[in-house]
């Protein structure tokens, strides 16, 4: 019995000191390649844990925001195993994805977006796949959207079907959430597949609920380990929840697009949709092999256009109706302009070059509310040699764009919302080059100008026809202006009022 104790207190002991000097091993690892000559600087990782220490999980855009004061606009960072270099601030952000928009335009393909898409799709893709898709993708975009009379007229349309879903209120608090979702959701519907659901339709309800909830937990802390730590993905409610949505979505999509595929007309092209089934069809009849136009591609494009489309628009129409409520004189101001230029008929898209301070507000909105404060991940697709820094082929490169639109160099009063940043002292609307919420370069989201459109048509309408305050009982200053963390950053849930204005008003 003796024998045996000591026997195993040895291979205990062994066990420790082997386990010691693996972790020996993989933090001098890390640690050499932190010191590699001329490699962007950062803080010491531990082994296996990497920086995760110092930065907070749920919000790390704020965590790098901190750490770009210490070790500069370039600079490494571990999450986890992962070795990520981010960049920081308007130049060097600009100078990466627009002077060198080659070697910083790959995407870095995240395990969960791998398990999303497999490769397919525009989002997360790269190479030849990732060039025709996007090339499609613009066209589409414009033939069927984007620059045309056709889509005005249908975001004309969707305001007059949310002013009336508002008005049902009476002025009561409601929450804005899925009612915006469902605006934006059907004009990306009628870009897609050619026609818009109606917000009772049970189908556009159930996309968009789960493109909601998967849009939230694709934030979360557990998600994020998982990014790091993929084998953890069985055991992690969130990744599982994923995966069901993702699987719902997939047979949805599917259906939908069958659907198209029985009435194709050639002669009529509906949408997105009927344009990428007729390329399937041309390549399968010139017996094309290995197709970029195929059935996974379609379904993952239309996810991304989908998810897209829904999720930027409406979220940022969300903030700003909070915004209107929490700073009332700017409201009037709004409001006071659009009454004198437009009146009481429809404002249209030309109106935006008339109202400088209403689209003053709308980018204000944008860049405040900072909904993609760290971008998606790029990677260099070769060796780089950057701001006296090398980086290495392949390496993950994050984009903050929150410290370009943030960035003290750049505004005025970049930490508090002041539509006056985007005016000359004439009261004209000025441009600036750090506005960058589309990101840029290579991988600057497709849809701007749609969305571009939509905020303004959206905006200018329901501020002209509604008076947005807080619910009885509660002041502009308990509004709070906390983002809800996901994978953009949303309001948090609250309820407004829709106040009809009446027709002297206006």
């Amino acid at each position: 019995m003796a024998f045996m104790e000591a026997l195993l207190q040895v291979s205990s002991t062994g066990t420790l000191i082997c386990c010691s000097l693996l972790l020996l091993a993989v933090y001098l690892l890390f640690f050499r390649s932190q010191r590699d000559e001329n490699e962007p600087p950062g803080p010491k990782p531990l082994p296996l844990l990497g920086n995760l220490l110092m930065l907070d999980v749920n919000k790390p855009y704020l965590s790098l925001c901190e750490m770009a004061k210490q070790f500069g606009t370039v600079f490494t960072v571990y999450f986890g195993p992962k070795k990520v270099v981010v960049l920081a601030g308007y130049k060097t952000v600009k100078q990466a994805l627009v002077n060198h928009a080659d070697e910083f335009g790959d995407r870095e393909i995240m395990p969960l977006f791998h398990d999303f898409t497999k490769g397919h799709g525009i989002i997360f893709a790269n190479g030849e796949s990732w060039r025709e898709l996007r090339r499609f993708a613009l066209t589409n975009l414009r033939d069927f959207g984007m620059g045309k009379k056709k889509i005005e007229e249908k975001i004309i349309e969707e305001t007059c079907h949310l002013q009336e879903e508002f008005e049902k209120f009476e002025g009561k608090p409601f929450e804005t959430t899925q009612l915006m979702n469902y605006a934006a959701s059907s004009v990306i519907c009628s870009i897609v597949y050619g026609r818009r659901f109606e917000y009772t339709d049970p189908q556009l309800r159930n996309m968009v609920d789960r493109a909601n909830e998967s849009i939230q937990l694709s934030g979360t802390a557990s998600v994020q380990l998982y990014n790091m730590f993929p084998f953890l993905g069985p055991w992690l409610k969130n990744y599982r929840l994923l995966m069901k949505n993702l699987a719902l979505d997939i047979k949805e999509v599917s259906e939908l697009v069958n659907d198209l595929r029985q009435t194709l007309n050639p002669q009529d092209l509906r949408g997105f949709v009927d344009s990428f089934l007729l390329h399937m069809q041309n390549a399968e009849e010139s017996g094309e092999k290995n197709s970029l136009f195929n059935q996974q591609n379609l379904i993952f494009s239309v996810g991304n256009l989908f998810a897209a489309g829904t999720d930027t628009t409406s979220t940022t129409l969300r903030w700003g109706l909070l915004l209107m409520a929490k700073y009332p004189h700017v409201q009037d101001r709004v409001q006071e302009e659009i009454d004198q230029v437009i009146g009481g008929r429809q404002p249209v898209t030309e109106d935006r070059k008339k109202l400088p301070y209403t689209d003053a507000v709308i980018h204000e909105t944008q860049r405040f509310a900072n909904i993609a404060p760290m971008s998606i991940p790029h990677m260099t697709s070769c060796d780089v040699h950057f701001n006296g820094h090398f980086i290495k082929k392949g390496t993950c490169i994050f984009p903050l764009l929150m410290s370009v639109l943030y960035d003290e160099d750049e505004w005025e009063t970049p930490h508090t919302f002041n539509p006056e940043q985007f005016l000359d002292k004439q009261g004209r609307f000025v441009k600036r080059d750090a506005f960058l919420p589309f990101s840029a370069g290579r991988r600057s989201c497709p849809g701007e100008g749609l969305a571009r459109m939509e905020l303004f048509l959206f905006f200018a309408s329901l501020l002209q026809h509604f008076r947005f305050t807080p619910p009885p009982g509660v002041s502009e200053d308990d509004l709070d202006l906390t983002p809800v963390v996901g994978f953009t950053l949303n309001p948090i849930p609250h309820k407004l009022c829709a106040v009809k204005r009446s027709q002297n008003e206006i």
